[in-house]
């Protein structure tokens, strides 16, 4: 498994926000979707706020794979979709929190609610490109 590097998680971690694209079946990439991005430890999070019904989250599902963008980071990636249940989610929530709490608690509340919960993927880097 490849990990990131210390620079790659600083430099993502602390972006406003990730650029994922995703590749049709037919292997065009589709278009990139912003999404904010959560630094825990060591691993890169991001959710859909529209939960597991948004057309990019179930594109991830099919693919598993991707590319983002973010902090002047270009990089191919792999999916790994983390359990609502998971007592992470709750580590994640407070990383969403702590580093976006400029914004409206009620648009803070889009990202850590049981909707975006269950839609939570874990980023990983990816050992070869796509």
């Amino acid at each position: 498994m490849t990990a990131w590097t210390s620079d790659e998680l600083t430099r993502i971690g602390t972006a406003e926000e990730l650029r994922i694209t995703l590749l049709r079946r037919d292997g065009t990439p589709r278009n990139p979707v912003t999404v904010w991005v959560a630094r825990l430890g060591d691993d890169l999070y991001v959710r859909s706020v529209n939960g597991p019904s948004a057309a990019w989250f179930r594109g991830t599902q099919a693919r598993r794979e991707g590319h983002i963008r973010a902090g002047s980071i270009d990089k191919d990636v792999t999916f790994a979709f983390v359990d609502a249940g998971d007592q992470v989610n709750d580590q994640i929530d407070a990383a969403y929190r702590a580093k976006y709490r400029r914004y409206a608690a009620s648009v803070i509340g889009h990202i850590v609610s049981a909707e975006a919960r269950s839609a939570t993927i874990k980023l990983a880097p990816c050992p070869t490109s796509y």
